[in-house]
C-alpha cells in the first residue's frame, strides 16, 4: 500500500500570514521584512486563513437511542491521485433518557457531509445533517434482517444438488491438507438467482459511503475491524430456523482487468457447525469441515464491471446436512436448522502471476483460518500489518442493513466486496467506531521564528460533549516555555514544556532520527457550548525567557500559530512550512489556488508519527 497522504479535508489551517500588503502595524518594520524574506512572497492582503466551522446541530431521537454522534465524511488525496473518504467523530454524548439535545462542533467547512449517527442497543443509524435540526424516526420499520420473504423475495423451486468437491488452494499447498470445497452445476446458480429486495438508492449510497468511510481504500483499517469485536471466533452468526439466509452482493472494486481480474473471479463460500461440536481444537474441526460454494462472483458480476453500486442478485443459503456430503445425491434445503454458526470464505481463482506466485487462495472472515495466506505471494500483506492467523473480513450494521465486508487484495482496507446478510441470523451487532477528530495547534516560540511551526505542537481532541483532550506532542525550541490556557486542572498548567518530559532545554520529538517521546496528555472538563476554534478557549504559549506570548494568529499577523484540525505532520526540526509542503505559498498568494497544499508534505522533510 502507497503511504497515506493526510485526508485534504481535514486540513483546513487558522492562519494569518506575512506581506508588506497586509497591516502589519503590530509588528515592527523588522518583523515584516524577516517574515518576507522567510516566505519570499507576498500573500494576498485580508486573507481570512479560515476553513474551520464552528455550529450547533439540535438532535431528536426516540427513548431507545442511547448516544448520538456527530460525524465528519471527509475527501482526501493519495500521492497516487486516487481520493478516498474519511470518517471521525466531532462530538458525541449519552442521552440518559432524554430525546433531544444540542451539540455544538468543530468541523472542516470543506466536508462532504456531516452526520449524526443514533446508537442503541442494537442498532447503529445516520441521518444526514442539512440545516440545523437531525431527526431519527423510527416508526413500524421492520428490520431489514427479518422476513425478506414478506419483502417480496420469491425462493428458487427445484431439486439442488453438489456436482463437484475440489481440493482448495490451502490443500493444494499443503496448508489445509484434506480441505474440499463443494460445487453445485453452473446451470444451478443461476437457478439460484433471486430478484432481490432492492432499497431505495439513496440507502445503498449511505450504506457504501459509511462503510467506505469507516474503511477508507488503502487504509490500513484492521484496527477498526477489531474494534467492533467480530473477528476470529466471535465472527460467526447464528441461525434463528425460521427464515432462509440470504446474501446480497451490492458492491465491490478491485482495479480490474489488471489484476487477473482479482474479485470476478471469486467465489463466495460458507460452512456452519454448532458450538458444542467443536471439541478442544476448534481451528482443527474447522478446517476439516466442508466449504460449499454460495456465489460465483464472475457469474454475478458478467466479467466486465467494477465498482458498481447496485443489487442484482439475491442468494439463499443452503443447508446441505451435517457430515461429509455426497456427490449427486445429497439434497439440500433452504431451512437452516436453529443454532448453527456460519462462517465465510472468499476464494480467489484468478490466473495473474508474479514471481511465480499468484493471486489466488482463500480468505477466511475467521483470521484463525488465515495461517499462511497473509504473507503469501501476491495476497499476502504482512508489509501492511495482517499478520497470519488475523482476519480477511469485517461487519458493520448500518441502519439494521447487516454488511458483510471482505479484504481480498494486499492492502488492509476490507472493502473490496460489500455484501449484506438478511433473514434467519442473530448475534451480530457491530458498529462502526470512527476515533475522534484531532486538531493541531503549532506555534513558533519567538517573534523573528523560522516558521518549521514545530517550536510548540498540541494535540486535541473532543472526546464528548464536556471533554476535551490535550496532548503537548513536540517542542523543537530551547528557550523556557509554557502552554497556557489548557486549564486542565493538572500538572501542564504551571509546568516548563521540557521538564514535563524530564528534560531541560533538548528538542523533542522534532528531529528526523532523535527517540520519540511519549506525548503528555492531559483530560478538561469544558462547557457544552466549548469550540476547539475558540480564540478565547485556545491554548497558547508563555515564552518565559523572552516574556513573550504566542498565540494562534489573527488576521494582520505574521503565522507564528496555526490551527490544523486533523493529526497534522509538522515539519521536522529547521524545516520552514514553506518546504515541507510546496504549495503553501501558491495558496498563500491566491486562497482558491492550491488549497490541498497540506496533502503534499515532502518527504524526508516532515515528522512521522
Amino acid at each position: 500500500m502507497k503511504k497515506v497522504i493526510i485526508c485534504a479535508a481535514w486540513m483546513a489551517l487558522v492562519f494569518t500570514s506575512c506581506s508588506k500588503d497586509m497591516d502589519f502595524s503590530a509588528l515592527s518594520d523588522e518583523q515584516t521584512k524577516h517574515a518576507e524574506s522567510v516566505f519570499g512572497v507576498q500573500f494576498a492582503p485580508n486573507h481570512t486563513w479560515s476553513s474551520t466551522t464552528t455550529d450547533d446541530v439540535v438532535i431528536k431521537a426516540n427513548s431507545t437511542v442511547k448516544k448520538v454522534q456527530v460525524l465528519a465524511i471527509t475527501q482526501g488525496v493519495r500521492e497516487d491521485g486516487d481520493t478516498y473518504t474519511a470518517m471521525s467523530v466531532l462530538n458525541e454524548t449519552e442521552l440518559n433518557g432524554n430525546t433531544q439535545v444540542t451539540l455544538r462542533y468543530d468541523a472542516p467547512s470543506n466536508n462532504i457531509g456531516l452526520y449524526v449517527a443514533f446508537i442503541s442497543d442494537d442498532n447503529y443509524a445516520v441521518r444526514k445533517i442539512n440545516g440545523n435540526t437531525v431527526s431519527f424516526e423510527t416508526t413500524a420499520q421492520k428490520s431489514a434482517r427479518r422476513g425478506p420473504l414478506e419483502d417480496g423475495l420469491v425462493l428458487p423451486t427445484g431439486e439442488f444438488k453438489l456436482a463437484a468437491a475440489i481440493p482448495s488452494y490451502a490443500n493444494e499447498r499443503g496448508w489445509i491438507p484434506g480441505e474440499l470445497l463443494y460445487d453445485m452445476s453452473e446451470e444451478s446458480y443461476q437457478q439460484m438467482k433471486m430478484t432481490p429486495v432492492v432499497y431505495n438508492e439513496q440507502t445503498l449510497k449511505d450504506m457504501k459511503e459509511i462503510v467506505m468511510s469507516y474503511f477508507p481504500q488503502k487504509g490500513e483499517n484492521l484496527k477498526f475491524v477489531k474494534a467492533s469485536g467480530f473477528y476470529n471466533e466471535k465472527s460467526y452468526p447464528i441461525s434463528t430456523g425460521y427464515e432462509p439466509i440470504i446474501i446480497s452482493p451490492f458492491y465491490k472494486q478491485d482495479g480490474a482487468p489488471g489484476w487477473g481480474p482479482e474479485v470476478y473471479n471469486c467465489d463466495l463460500y460458507y460452512y456452519y457447525f454448532k458450538e458444542e461440536d467443536l471439541g478442544s481444537d476448534p481451528v482443527a474441526y474447522i478446517k476439516n469441515l466442508p466449504k460449499y460454494k454460495a456465489i460465483p462472483f464472475n457469474q454475478y458480476y458478467n466479467n466486465q464491471e467494477d465498482k458498481v453500486l447496485g443489487k442484482r442478485h439475491s442468494y439463499a443459503l443452503i443447508y446441505w446436512g451435517d457430515g461429509i456430503p455426497t456427490i449427486g445425491e445429497t439434497v439440500g434445503t433452504f431451512n437452516f436448522p436453529k443454532g448453527y454458526k456460519i462462517g465465510f470464505m472468499v476464494r480467489s481463482k484468478t490466473d495473474y502471476q508474479e514471481k511465480g506466485k499468484g493471486k489466488n487462495g482463500e480468505f477466511y472472515l475467521d483470521g484463525r483460518m488465515n495461517e499462511h495466506i497473509n504473507s503469501y505471494g501476491m495476497l499476502g500483506v504482512a508489509q501492511y500489518k495482517l499478520a497470519n492467523g488475523e482476519p480477511r473480513g469485517a461487519w458493520m450494521t448500518i441502519d439494521n442493513h447487516l454488511v458483510l465486508c471482505f479484504e481480498t487484495g494486499a492492502d488492509t482496507d476490507f472493502n473490496e466486496i460489500l455484501m449484506e446478510v438478511e433473514g434467519g441470523i442473530e448475534g451480530i451487532i457491530a458498529f462502526p467506531e470512527p476515533d475522534g477528530n484531532v486538531f493541531t495547534y503549532c506555534f513558533e516560540d519567538t517573534e523573528n521564528g523560522d516558521y518549521d511551526m514545530n517550536d510548540v505542537v498540541i494535540k486535541a481532541t473532543r472526546k464528548n460533549n464536556t471533554t476535551v483532550e490535550y496532548s503537548i506532542i513536540a517542542c523543537g525550541a530551547r528557550d523556557e516555555l509554557y502552554v497556557k490556557n489548557i486549564n486542565s486542572g493538572s500538572v501542564t498548567d504551571d509546568a516548563e514544556i521540557h521538564s514535563l518530559f524530564g528534560l531541560t532545554n533538548e528538542f523533542i520529538n522534532t528531529e528526523k532520527n532523535a527517540n520519540k517521546l511519549k506525548p503528555i496528555t492531559v483530560t478538561k472538563i469544558v462547557q457544552k457550548t466549548f469550540s476547539l476554534a475558540d480564540p478565547n478557549t485556545q491554548p497558547y504559549i508563555f515564552n518565559k525567557t523572552k516574556n513573550l506570548e504566542r498565540h494562534i494568529s489573527k488576521q494582520g499577523e505574521d503565522p507564528h500559530g496555526i490551527m490544523v484540525p486533523n493529526d497534522f505532520q509538522y515539519p521536522l526540526e529547521k524545516v520552514c512550512i514553506k518546504d515541507a509542503y510546496m504549495e503553501f505559498n501558491n495558496w498563500g498568494q491566491n486562497p482558491v489556488l492550491s488549497t490541498d497544499w497540506y496533502t503534499k508534505p515532502v518527504d524526508g522533510k516532515v515528522y512521522n508519527k
